[in-house]
């Protein structure tokens, strides 16, 4: 099948799944809701359901479609940046160091913003940043990346932030639900705020990913041989790295952390359409969105009325394929 063929029968795959996975999300929940409801809610502004259906279901939709999204971009970044199939913001790190920094924020009382920007994000962003740069440093000798040292480097960084964000939440929380929501993600407090919020870093990170995907496509080359052919290797690895930060930090600040989103999705698209960045950034996104939107689904419908933190089901997908990952690597 000519590689064109395989692209758009899978964008009308996605496109398919998205509608129905939009579709059963406004259906399903504790109230008993049908297609009519949801019919005479659009097309009659129905008052009863506006509430059910807008601002608590489409809302958690959403945020988890621009969640999955932001994560599995950042993972196609991280993947294509190490030039390593087993990079993603879990596992180099950068999601525990996020959630630390978000985490810090709330323990500290900072809870303003700054320029449109809530410190939470700031912090969250700060971190993140500097865990992932701390762990590109330790990746390389004399140029050349070392994948032992990234993999292990980013699960030893990531465990001590998850530790320290635990302590933090040992010390500050109120409540169980808070350490849960921050440890092991969920969409259970979604509101149209943080979809505003989230809506401007996923659109300015997607598009400027777009922009530089032919520098990316150079990058997996090695830096020689992109720098041979025209690109600036050091201004092009600056500007991934902070995108990348920048879509698991926002992330990680709306939904807790979420692992392993950015490591299946990438992984897979790549090998069904291949590895031009092109390609692979837009449909990353798409994917990943519409994977956490039925991960989210199952995690609040497989025990109803009780509902699983989604770093549970991302998880029980992620961490085999992982395992897989490191075998084939061998």
């Amino acid at each position: 099948m000519r590689i064109q063929t395989k692209k758009l029968l899978l964008f009308l795959i996605l496109l398919g799944l998205f509608v129905c996975g939009f579709l059963i999300s406004l259906l399903s929940g504790p109230v008993h809701t049908s297609l009519h409801d949801l019919w005479n809610f659009i097309f009659h502004q129905n008052r009863t359901y506006a509430t059910i259906f807008r601002d608590l279901r489409f809302a958690r939709a959403l945020l988890a479609f621009l969640v999955g999204a932001s994560l599995s971009l950042a993972g196609a970044i991280l993947q294509g940046y190490f030039r390593n199939p087993m990079a993603d913001p879990f596992v180099v790190g950068v999601s525990s160091g996020a959630s630390l920094g978000a985490v810090l924020c709330i323990y500290s009382g900072l809870n303003f913003s700054l320029l449109g920007f809530s410190f939470q994000s700031l912090f969250a962003f700060a971190t993140g940043f500097a865990i992932v740069y701390f762990i590109y440093l330790l990746s390389q000798r004399k140029g050349v990346f070392k994948v032992e040292t990234l993999l292990l480097t980013g699960i030893a960084v990531g465990a001590l932030a998850s530790a320290l964000t635990s302590f933090l939440l040992f010390l500050k929380s109120d409540s169980y639900e808070q350490a849960i929501f921050w440890l092991l993600g969920s969409f259970a407090f979604s509101e149209w705020k943080q979809i505003a919020t989230m809506v401007p870093y996923f659109l300015i990170s997607f598009l400027l990913a777009q922009w530089f995907a032919k520098d990316m496509n150079l990058l997996v080359l090695g830096d020689e041989m992109a720098q041979s052919l025209g690109c600036s290797v050091n201004r092009i690895r600056k500007i991934f790295l902070v995108l990348s930060t920048l879509l698991a930090a926002s992330s990680v600040s709306m939904s807790g952390i979420i692992g392993f989103v950015g490591l299946i999705v990438p992984h897979w698209i790549r090998i069904l359409i291949g590895p031009d960045h092109k390609y692979l950034f837009c449909f990353s996104a798409l994917t990943g969105g519409i994977f956490l939107v039925y991960s989210d689904l199952f995690a609040r419908t497989i025990l109803f009325p009780t509902e699983l933190p989604i770093g549970i089901i991302t998880a029980v997908v992620g961490a085999p394929f992982f395992i897989y990952l490191l075998n084939q690597r061998r």
